[in-house]
């Protein structure tokens, strides 16, 4: 092994802890432990503020800090009464992931405030490191303090450069589910939010505001991305936009306007800034995942990594099936034993059902009219107990599904005898999925009976999301979230939090026709941005691109608006770039059946030792390897945007005593995504960590490689 993997796998920890006898009336620093990062954190006439630069450079100018709520002062008339600083050097071990393990290595300050007219305390903790910086607010138990209200946080954060960002709109229709815009950070307000937000296939019907994580990248090359770490009896955060560089932290409000229920002592989601030389570095921050808590679970051997295959793509791609009852019902036993079939033959580890459940024939979708699911009560197409011994002699598992259609209360007051269904019928994983058109549609019943609607982003939401993962890890159920809250880091905490969508997949490149479907950028811009957070089931490998959409199950008619903007060489690279612990084989059987490509998802892990983003630019290209954490195999993963490039790639990361066989998908010279797509070049050659390997991707095309060593 090369030194930096015995230096990265040696485990260690070094803590240290001090009471400052520094002047509690000067500025207070506190750098990375690289010192590349150096935070200032200062007050003015009782505010409070911070600023960050990075190498010297100022990345985030003074910004103000403070809570407002109904019955303290947390935000002005403030002094500094007591400081603390600790530094650690830790490395933990993750369940699964794409690297085994991570060090957390921070310094830390601690500042405790006073209210010189009230007299209460409040904490403002901030945690650095090589990769970026997290800070909080706490609010200890004091003064017979219990509830309390949040009427606002007055985090800002004012970026030192107006440069390009990525973003996508928050209190927006579709949730997560937009294409990105590109423009400077100033014109993401007023009547350019309102067009771009119209261009991207949505209303606005919030304030102008962001989503995180939010990328943006300066004229120096840096990259900041901002988002929120262990977000858990709160409110998410939008960033709200002012028409300058400057953004302010925006929360969900509860239907009241009120923006967090809580009571003392509290403690908010860390505001996280994740900072790097190049797009590359921001790739692999693990500085979310260290501002989480520990594993709670104290037995984990039932959370495999794995891929599946499923009743999905024929439904929300082809349109050859229903969800619902009648002659194309997906879900009735003999289709899904003949899908359990071919994942046996081939090696999956799980078959995922659709359709399942009684619920489907109302008029669930999309707003909120989902009463009827029952989620332990099987469709009479679904023989689930013959279903379930059928897997279990064919050695898969089911992969169950809950659809919602954000109806809450039906689903919360269910979920036990949900979960215990699935621990009974040796359902390891289950999709849930929240289908709204409406941010602001969540259905609930207040103390006095009346229904409120909440958004989905908000505090009623999150503490919902939490709820299904305990209740789920309690029967030993994993958990992969279609229209979910934003990951921040919680899988760190309960590792069955292993995938989620939270972004346009690849479903509507199925369900959308060429002009509105996702672009050949949008999975370059992905790893920048939304990856930036956690895994995602964008549920990657379909072969069959083109001519593969009907009308309806009744004509059969090939409706020849539909293409998917990629190749099959890219989609097998989708499984490098794009990680979860989880994979879909999302296309149908047949046209996996006798293809030479489909040995690659065949062969590549979803559990990773090792991971590395070679080169990358946002919106442009990216090419991912990593480590197989079972064998000394590593895979590349390759992508482009609409444009064709030729990329020089070292395989340094390779063992430098070994030889590898590496086996390569290719696009076809002069092919892409409009040119012929669906062929595959495959070939091989010998390799080593010298080689400086030439990698040609034609417009919106990639490549994939598994490197093999000898003997």
């Amino acid at each position: 092994m090369k030194n930096f993997q015995k230096i990265f796998y040696s485990i260690f920890a070094i803590y240290v802890f001090s009471c400052s006898s520094e002047n509690l009336d000067a500025p207070f620093k506190v750098s990375s432990p690289n010192n590349s990062l150096i935070a200032t954190v200062s007050l003015d006439s009782g505010l409070p503020y911070y600023s960050l630069t990075f190498n010297g450079t100022p990345i985030v100018d003074r910004s103000r800090l403070g809570i407002k709520t109904d019955k303290l002062i947390f935000s002005d008339q403030l002094e500094v009464i007591k400081v603390k600083r600790r530094s650690k050097d830790k490395s933990w071990k993750q369940v699964w992931g794409e690297q085994k393990i991570i060090r957390d290595n921070h310094n830390e300050l601690e500042l405790t405030l006073l209210c010189k007219v009230e007299k209460n305390k409040m904490i403002l903790r901030f945690k650095i490191f090589d990769d970026g910086i997290g800070f909080r607010y706490e609010v200890p138990r004091q003064n017979q303090l219990s509830e309390f209200t949040i009427l606002d946080e007055l985090t800002e954060f004012n970026l030192s450069e107006d440069s390009p960002s990525w973003w996508i709109p928050a209190y927006a229709y579709r949730r997560y589910e937009f294409l990105y815009a590109k423009t400077l950070i100033s014109e993401i307000s007023r009547d350019k939010f309102s067009e771009l937000v119209e261009n991207l296939n949505g209303p606005r019907i919030g304030p102008e505001a962001v989503q995180t994580p939010f990328t943006t990248q300066r004229k120096d090359g840096t990259v900041v991305t901002i988002h929120e770490a262990n977000l858990a009896n709160y409110s998410s955060m939008a960033l709200k936009a002012t028409g300058t560089k400057n953004l302010e932290c925006d929360l969900f409000p509860w239907s009241d306007g009120t923006k967090v229920k809580t009571s003392a002592p509290m403690k908010s989601p860390w505001r996280t800034i994740i900072v790097g030389a190049s797009p590359s570095d921001i790739v692999m921050s693990t500085l979310t995942l260290n501002l989480n808590e520990p594993n709670k679970l104290s037995n984990t051997s039932w959370i495999e990594p794995g891929k599946y295959i499923g009743i999905w793509w024929e439904m929300i791609g082809t349109n050859q099936s229903t969800w619902g009852s009648g002659p194309h019902h997906g879900a009735k036993t003999e289709k899904v034993m003949k899908y359990i079939d071919f994942g046996s033959e081939h090696g999956f580890d799980g078959v995922l059902v659709e359709g399942w459940n009684n619920g489907w024939d109302q008029n669930w979708c999309c707003n909120g009219e989902g009463e009827d699911f029952g989620f332990y009560h099987p469709h009479p197409d679904f023989d689930h107990k013959l279903v379930r011994n059928y897997a279990k002699e064919k050695n898969i598992r089911i992969v169950g599904h809950h659809e919602t259609g954000t109806q809450i209360e039906n689903y919360e007051s269910q979920l036990d005898s949900a979960f215990a269904y699935c621990k009974r019928n040796g359902i390891r994983v289950v999709k849930t999925g929240y289908v709204n058109d409406g941010s602001k549609n969540i259905k609930r019943t207040g103390a006095d009976g009346k229904i409120y609607k909440e958004w989905h982003h908000g505090q009623y939401m999150v503490e919902h999301f939490r709820k299904v993962l305990e209740t789920a890890a309690k029967y030993e159920v994993s958990i992969v979230v279609h229209e979910p809250i934003k990951d921040t880091g919680l899988r760190r905490t309960y590792p069955n939090m292993v995938s989620r969508e939270g972004a346009r997949g690849q479903e509507f490149n199925g369900f959308m026709g060429i002009n509105d479907n996702n672009k050949p950028n949008h999975t370059t811009i992905l790893p920048f941005t939304r990856l930036v957070s956690s895994p995602m089931d964008y549920t990657s490998g379909i072969f069959n691109l083109t001519e593969y959409r009907y009308f309806a199950p009744d004509n059969r008619k090939i409706n020849l608006n539909h293409q998917i903007p990629s190749t099959i060489s890219k989609e097998l690279a989708l499984y490098v770039v794009i990680y979860a612990p989880i994979q879909m084989a999302a296309d149908l059987p047949e046209n996996y059946t006798g293809h030479p490509a489909f040995q690659f998802i065949k062969d590549v892990p979803t559990d990773w030792e090792h991971s590395i983003c070679v080169d990358g630019e946002i919106g442009e290209h990216i090419t991912m390897v990593r480590k197989d954490i079972a064998s000394d195999d590593w895979y590349l993963g390759s992508i482009s945007n609409e444009k064709g490039r030729e990329l020089l790639i070292s395989l340094s990361f390779l063992d430098s005593d070994k030889k590898y066989n590496a086996t390569i998908y290719r696009d076809p010279e002069s092919g892409g995504w409009k040119k012929r797509p669906e062929e595959v070049v495959i070939e091989n050659r010998y390799v080593d960590s010298s080689t400086e390997l030439n990698i040609i991707l034609p417009p919106g095309g990639g490549q994939a490689i598994r490197f093999t060593p000898e003997g």
